[in-house]
This record gives structure tokens, sequence and C-alpha cells, in this order.
């Protein structure tokens, strides 16, 4: 019952984040590996703690997923402080008695600052970052807070190369583009790609989502990137370039046109953000501003907990 009731909940709640809508966890995480606990008060919907619980026990993050944790309906504008923050760390307190999980492990968004009712009961907390991009109808403010080199690959990729950015890139070639990525890196790409592919292909549907690709005069795609949106941000989800082009520029011009395109639609973008030096320094360098999330977890997925989610993922394929 607590599902359908969220599914209605967000029909009609703008401020639900884009990745802890309905819609999103079905495409990620599959319509029966999720699910949510409520706290409710005369018929509405207080709080909630949508969770992806891939086998019994064992609560983490799924794919392409930046964010989730707890939502707090919307306090009107007279709430005093104080009384807010005791409510938030009560109505915490009911979804962590509830939680049915020996093993969590959540990324929260960035708007959750207060994790002390976590804290007293046992979780542990690690601070991540993104970089976001305000006022993104101001398209001169944001080039100017762009750093000399972004700028001189945007340029070059416009003025040398002669990158032209199309929004008509296919799932296939966007994968093809994002796995030789990896290969550079010397790294194996740990996503599904039937999770990209079906991600992509809702958010298209939803008008939610859109491929932005760097192509040559030749037609060859040199970068793309996949990015979603919402009215409270977009989100730079995924991406990558062809190695043999990755000196055009083409994925810093893809991604100044998402971000001047999504404009229509948000005023804020969320790079998501990375720990890895060379990815944290492409995105600061764009002129986002560092912002801190919480990334909150207890307990530990030991060997037996990943060979039975990585089960459980190949039984799902099967079916």
């Amino acid at each position: 019952m607590s599902k359908e009731q969220y599914r209605a909940l967000c029909r009609t709640e703008e401020s639900i984040p884009i990745f802890s809508q309905d819609w999103w966890l079905d495409a990620v995480c599959g319509e029966a590996n999720w699910n949510v606990l409520l706290v409710e008060k005369n018929d509405r919907t207080l709080a909630a703690l949508p969770f992806y619980m891939p086998v019994r026990g064992v609560v983490t993050m799924p794919q392409y997923t930046q964010t989730m944790g707890v939502w707090f309906a919307p306090k009107s504008d007279d709430t005093k402080y104080h009384s807010a923050l005791e409510q938030r760390q009560s109505l915490c307190k009911q979804l962590i008695e509830r939680l049915p999980a020996r093993i969590f492990l959540q990324n929260f968004d960035y708007a959750f600052t207060d994790w002390l009712p976590f804290y007293w009961q046992g979780f542990r907390q690690t601070t991540r970052y993104t970089y976001l991009l305000k006022d993104l109808k101001n398209s001169d403010l944001l080039w100017e807070n762009m750093s000399y080199q972004t700028r001189r690959n945007i340029r070059d990729a416009q003025e040398k190369f002669h990158i032209t950015v199309r929004t008509d890139v296919s799932v296939d070639d966007f994968i093809h583009i994002q796995n030789q990525t990896f290969e550079r890196q010397h790294q194996r790409n740990k996503q599904d790609a039937n999770i990209l592919r079906r991600l992509i292909d809702t958010c298209r549907e939803r008008g939610q989502g859109e491929i932005w690709g760097g192509y040559d005069g030749d037609g060859r795609l040199h970068a793309a990137a996949f990015v979603v949106w919402q009215q409270r941000s977009a989100y730079y989800i995924a991406g990558g370039g062809d190695s043999s082009l990755r000196h055009s520029g083409a994925h810093s011009l893809a991604l100044w046109e998402a971000v001047k395109q999504v404009a229509q639609y948000t005023d804020t973008f969320d790079f998501e953000g990375s720990m890895l030096p060379g990815v944290e320094r492409f995105f600061r360098e764009f002129g986002g501003v560092q912002t801190p999330y919480l990334s909150v977890s207890k307990g530990k997925i030991g060997l037996f907990e990943r060979l039975m989610i990585k089960l459980s993922k190949a039984y799902r394929h099967k079916t």
C-alpha cells in the first residue's frame, strides 16, 4: 500500500528529487526491487524513504542514481527553525526504526544536512562532493565563470574542429562511446547497459532527458553527454568520448550546449561530482560551486552479499 501511495505522491509533489521518483526507480531498479517507507499524519505524508533492495537485508544505491535518502514534506514559511529541525529528527527516527535491512548505504540529496538521527542509531557518514551551476539563463555569466581552458576547448571544438552538437544520438552509439572512455582508462564498465538503455528511453519518452552529441563534418561522433532534468535541477548522468578524437573539445561543447538548453526547464545544473581527480577538475573548471552531500551507511557488504547481488542481477536479466 505504501508504494501505491508513494506513486500518487510523486505525481503531485514537485519537490521529490528525480532520483527518488517512482518512474526513475522503476527504470534503474526494476519495479519489484524497490520499496518505500512513509510517515503519515492526518492522511498527509510527512516523510518518505525510498530504497533499493537487490537482495534481502541489503539496501544500496541503484546504478545511474546519484542520491536518494529521506524526503520531507515542504514546511510553511512561518515554521520556526528549531521546530522544523525537531520534527525532521523525529521523522528520521521513525523511518530508521522501520528499516528492513541490516546493511544500508545511501547517498543523500545535498539538501539533507542533519544526519544526527542516523549517527545516534550507529550509522556512519562520508562527505562527497558535487558541483552546481546556478542561474542557468545568465549564459554570459556562466561563460565568464568557466576556466580559460574550458572556454578554449569549446572554441576549438567549434572553430578548429567544426563540431556541431545534435540530440539525435542513438542509445547504441552512446553506449559504445561510453565504453571507449572506460577502455581508455583501463577500467571495466561495471554499469549495466540494459539499465542505461531503459533509463534513456524512459527519460526521452517523458521529455525529461536527452543525449547531446558532438559530431564533425564527416559524421563522426566525438563525444556525448546524457542529461536529465526536472524543475528543481538538471543532472549530468553519463558521458564519454571517442578515444582517438578526445582532443577536439567536443565533450566540453556538448555539455555547454546541454547546460544552455536545459535552462528552459530549470535554473540549476548538477554535474553529479566525482571523487576522481581528473573528473573533478573537469567539472570544477566549468565554474560550478562545490557542494557537499552525505553518504550514510551501516554494516558492510561482504563477499556473500556481493555474490547474492550478482546472482540476483543475472537472474533478472534472464527473466
